[in-house]
């Protein structure tokens, strides 16, 4: 196959930082035109984010502390695929209980996206969950402080377009789901 003419080459690379879910990589590589430098991007495992709605149709959306923020942000809940997890809606499912207590009835996959490609190499699998019920207790890890909520689709809604609701995987996944739904709600 040929290489396409925009092209990086990368002629080395190596972790320069590691940490609890992500990785800092700097790799050297040679651009289409012949020069070399350097590149630097956030590498993480593949992770899986939940828009979740009850029989009744609310849905359930988690509040927790965001330190490179510092603020409480409402979004959905959301996690790293763990070796654990058998397939993708494993991962889901077991993000969606430990986070909220919750489990879904039906989970089928929303989209998936590279959401900052050009500074890191992060995927996210979005599934959406149809009849959650609380079933059992939070299993938060160490790092987690979450408090579960519910609102209506209108009202989750309303808060994106307003800007109220800033997390943008919540963002995404709520635009993408009213893409395809197609309504004004």
């Amino acid at each position: 196959m040929p290489r396409d003419p925009l092209a990086w080459e990368t002629t080395d690379r190596r972790v320069a930082y590691t940490c609890p879910g992500f990785d800092v990589v700097n790799e050297d590589v040679r651009l289409p035109d012949g020069s070399e430098t350097d590149f630097d991007y956030l590498s993480e495992p593949p992770s899986v984010a939940v828009l979740p709605f009850t029989p009744d149709g609310e849905v359930v959306l988690i509040e927790e502390w965001r330190q490179a923020v510092s603020r409480i942000s409402r979004g959905l809940p959301v996690g790293g695929v763990e070796p654990d997890d058998a397939d993708l809606e494993a991962a889901a499912r077991r993000e969606l209980a430990e986070e909220t207590g919750h489990e879904a009835g039906h989970l089928e996959p929303l989209v998936t996206v590279e959401p900052a490609n050009g500074i890191a190499d992060a995927v996210l699998h979005f599934f959406l969950a149809r009849d959650c019920r609380p079933t059992a207790e939070q299993q938060l890890d160490y790092n987690e402080s979450i408090r579960v909520t519910r609102t209506t689709l209108p009202e989750l809604v309303a808060a994106v377009r307003d800007g109220e609701l800033r997390d943008g995987r919540t963002v995404l996944a709520v635009s993408y789901y009213r893409l395809l739904d197609g309504t004004n709600a």
